[in-house]
């Protein structure tokens, strides 16, 4: 984990990602900010699908679900029918339409927030998927 945050531009120390892995109960727990989330999802897209041309991609000083969705997507190279099936595994059956309005830009009138939900269904078929034990 340490050195995906190091490729998305964030040199996080081992306590720094041992205190973001805590359970939120946990005393020592330190909420990760959404620009070091950021940091960490563009780090996965450079682990999984390699250095992209032209200057490093900068990270988001706010994240919202829809961005990290998107994120995700980009990471694991997924396409619409890859995305229902993880959201499936996840116990989450969405429909291709429903799907693809996460991906619209807010002013579209179709746009549909990613709700908290939606986005722990998905990560929960994510590590269903990829999970390498």
């Amino acid at each position: 984990m340490i050195s995906l945050f190091e490729m998305g531009g964030l040199s996080a120390t081992r306590e720094q990602v041992s205190d973001w892995l805590k359970r939120e109960e946990d005393a020592a727990f330190v909420r990760c900010a959404d620009m070091e989330l950021a940091q960490f999802l563009n780090g996965l897209i450079v682990d999984r699908r390699g250095e992209r041309e032209g200057p490093p991609a900068v990270a988001e000083r706010r994240l919202e679900n829809n961005l990290i969705l998107r994120k995700l997507k980009i990471a694991f190279e997924l396409k619409t029918e890859d995305m229902l099936e993880v959201m499936e595994a996840g116990g989450l059956k969405v429909s291709p339409h429903e799907l693809t309005a996460f991906f619209r830009r807010p002013s579209h009138k179709h746009y549909r927030v990613c709700e908290d939900q939606i986005l722990r269904n998905f990560l929960r078929g994510v590590q269903l998927r990829f999970r390498v034990d």
